[in-house]
């Protein structure tokens, strides 16, 4: 059965975004980014809150760029293929193909996006998953700590929901940052 996933992107303190909203500390290298890659490749739908809808849309337009590496050629790629879901009370309208907007998430309507699924489903960002998390939605956790502690700034998890996980693997990359998976219990 197809799984919910849940991945961030994380300083070593917590934190998807710095204080001033900056993430470029959080840049990924070749080698983190190939990770990344093979495991989009088990993706088949993105749901998204509007500003990681906003923030992952320049994907749809890389191409061929100079200086874009093979690997982020290969990502944006994937992503141009993959099918999205935005969920935004704000968004007048979605702007890349594949991709639908839904003004309220409702927890029935991914339940049954997953029974019908024959590939994963990924869900971006804290306050979007934290519907999911609540709903008992999520499958896994990839987690990608950057070695980086940037004070505080936008949580890399929900607040406020308790989950039992199971650390599945972990894995450590060149440039310092570490790869957490874990599973529900």
């Amino acid at each position: 059965m197809p799984k919910l996933i849940y991945a961030a992107i994380t300083s070593l303190d917590g934190y998807m975004e710095d204080m001033g909203g900056g993430f470029d500390w959080a840049v990924p290298d070749a080698e983190v980014h190939a990770f990344i890659n093979e495991l989009e490749r088990h993706i088949g739908t993105h749901l998204y809150g509007r500003r990681m809808y906003e923030t992952m849309a320049v994907w749809q337009t890389f191409g061929d760029e100079p200086g874009l590496t093979e690997i982020e050629a290969d990502f944006a790629e994937m992503w141009r293929t993959l099918d999205k879901v935005v969920y935004s009370r704000t968004l007048d309208a979605v702007w890349t193909p594949r991709t639908r907007l839904e003004r309220e998430f409702d927890p029935e309507a991914v339940r049954r996006m997953k029974d019908v699924a024959d590939r994963d489903l990924s869900i971006s960002g804290p306050e979007l998953a934290q519907h999911a998390f609540r709903a008992g939605l999520v499958d896994e956790v990839h987690k990608f700590v950057f070695p980086v502690v940037v004070g505080g700034g936008k949580p890399g998890l929900p607040r406020g929901v308790r989950v039992e996980l199971e650390l599945v693997d972990e894995r450590r990359f060149g440039n310092g940052v570490v790869h957490l998976h874990y599973r529900t219990r």
